[in-house]
């Protein structure tokens, strides 16, 4: 029995990168696809946001001298490599996926169109959204929030390397304490790093809850789904 219909998944580029530090791995990317599949197998409606920063992000650019909307629109394009290699990872195990971009990419992904992504999440297809929100000065968080909350999603799934939202960061701080659930307002008034401001507004908003969980422990995903107590959940 699974408590979400419908998830949107959000995963940093970073998060491809698996032990290399640069790039993507093929392994990590695999277990992702067998991560997604062993969901959808239990009949939830997956739709995946990915970003991009394995590859390049806007803000590189901004530091180096760059036009920040330049930059900005660069970022787009790496979300849009690591969109695809997640597609042929998918249909590797056997997902059907439907590749949808903010930005005309006629070639190799449909044109976001919020009533083809909805009725593709109905007919059981996988649905990967790329290029953010095709906004500079907006991060691959907003398009996750801005997708789940135009998809229906029951909850944004979002994916990291640590189990949860925690006092301060535990890789840093060894005395820090972990969350298992906190409320939207709680979470802003401690400055915690959930996602960027306007992401983060665009769900409290909608009464879209968020779950934070370590997306690298094999079967995580599956147990988020199911309800158990996993990682942090943010609700209003």
């Amino acid at each position: 029995m699974t408590k979400y219909k419908r998830v949107l998944l959000k995963l940093s580029g970073e998060a491809l990168m698996g032990k290399k530090p640069f790039g993507i791995d093929n392994d990590r990317l695999a277990q992702y696809a067998s991560e997604v599949k062993s969901i959808h197998n239990e009949g939830v409606e997956v739709a995946v946001v990915i970003g991009g920063g394995n590859i390049f992000r806007g803000v590189q650019a901004e530091e180096g001298g760059m036009d920040r909307v330049h930059g900005d629109y660069m970022g787009m394009l790496a979300t849009m490599i690591n969109a695809m290699a997640l597609q042929a990872a998918f249909e590797k195990v056997g997902l059907n996926s439907r590749l949808q971009s903010a930005i005309e990419m006629k070639q190799v992904a449909e044109t976001f169109i919020r009533r083809r992504a909805l009725r593709h999440l109905e007919k059981g297809r996988v649905v990967i959204f790329g290029a953010g929100t095709g906004n500079p000065y907006l991060t691959t968080d907003t398009a996750a929030s801005l997708r789940a909350i135009e998809v229906e999603a029951d909850v944004i799934l979002k994916g990291t390397r640590v189990d949860g939202i925690y006092t301060a960061d535990p890789e840093k701080d060894k005395n820090a304490v972990k969350y298992d659930t906190i409320s939207f307002t709680e979470a802003y008034e401690k400055g915690l790093n959930v996602m960027d401001l306007t992401a983060f507004t665009l769900c409290k908003e909608n009464n879209l809850p968020i779950v934070v969980f370590d997306m690298n422990a094999p079967g995580n995903l599956r147990r988020v789904i199911r309800g158990e107590k996993i990682g942090t959940q943010v609700q209003v």
